[in-house]
């Protein structure tokens, strides 16, 4: 099955929010060890929870996109069984 541009962008974005999310994770512990250890570990914990809050949303566009497709396609269907009848 061939997928559409935005089946492709939508996998890059999560593909590369993954990449962000463990580079990002490995420098704010990295810059923020000066303040502390336990500093460190929080700013890290609360880095990488908005960050897949973030991703969350990116995989509820592609739900939303199926969803609607489904829709459409059921509803095509539904005019065709209502001209036949």
């Amino acid at each position: 099955m061939q997928k559409d541009i935005y089946d492709r962008i939508i996998g890059f974005l999560q593909g590369a929010s993954w990449a962000i999310v463990l580079v990002g994770a490995l420098f704010t512990f990295k810059f923020s060890i000066i303040l502390g250890i336990s500093f460190a570990i929080f700013s890290t914990i609360i880095y990488i929870i908005i960050s897949l809050f973030l991703i969350l949303l990116l995989d509820a566009f592609h739900v939303n996109k199926e969803r609607l497709q489904e829709a459409k396609k059921q509803t095509k269907l539904l005019e065709e069984i209502t001209q036949n009848s």
